[in-house]
């Protein structure tokens, strides 16, 4: 998926253009955003984060006023674009404490992880692994952004994860995903295809199978 991305934007799909699909891809696959009391975005220096910045755009046009919680004021470059016009255009970003997750119990409340993405194969950090924890005692209903944060894409093994209802995987599914110590901390699937072309073909799975769902994503918008 890495390669694929690369080639994508280097056959002239921008970065940015890209991360914008994304944040569509988490905002159709759910039903939820107009009912809930509160949407939190939690997000990570990388482009994982990035994703989140762009959501919070989506869900703002949309009529529904996100938080923010990250864990660093670094970003990629592509986040860093998302994160600007998040505060140009006024939406409250704070740095995160897994105190502000405290009294969230209950389905309308909505979490969206977006701390770390599928190339996540290290220790995590006390920090991050803070805000797993605060994440997973929540409550909320919680949606993953690509991958459950804390999980290795390839293998499906942690040491400490999120613990999702909702996991959005972009662009294809990663195998990690689907092996059993993986779906004990996933609700349910979704795939967004966001118009990523694989450079080669590996193993296919079939999404049917484990009743994971599929949408795509064609717009064009940056």
């Amino acid at each position: 998926m890495r390669a694929s991305d690369e080639a994508t934007i280097s056959g002239g799909v921008s970065g940015i253009s890209l991360m914008h699909r994304a944040a569509a891809g988490i905002f159709k696959a759910c039903d939820r955003w107009s009912r809930a009391d509160s949407v939190i975005i939690i997000t990570g220096s990388g482009n994982n984060g990035g994703d989140g910045f762009a959501l919070a755009l989506v869900l703002l046009e949309n009529g529904i006023s996100p938080v923010i919680l990250t864990m660093s004021e670094k970003a990629s470059p592509d986040a860093a674009y998302y994160r600007s016009l998040c505060a140009d255009s006024g939406i409250c970003i704070r740095p995160f404490e897994p105190s502000l997750l405290n009294g969230l119990s209950g389905s309308n409340n909505i979490i969206v992880d977006c701390l770390l993405g599928t190339g996540f194969n290290r220790a995590l950090r006390e920090d991050y692994l803070a805000a797993i924890e605060a994440i997973n005692h929540s409550g909320a209903y919680v949606i993953s952004a690509d991958i459950n944060s804390g999980m290795n894409g390839d293998t499906g093994l942690y040491d400490s994860c999120v613990r999702s209802d909702l996991t959005v995987t972009i662009g294809s599914l990663k195998k990690g995903l689907i092996v059993p110590s993986a779906l004990e901390r996933i609700g349910s699937i979704t795939v967004a295809d966001i118009g990523i072309v694989p450079v080669k073909k590996e193993t296919l799975i079939d999404e049917s199978l484990y009743g994971i769902k599929v949408i795509h994503i064609t717009d064009q918008a940056s």
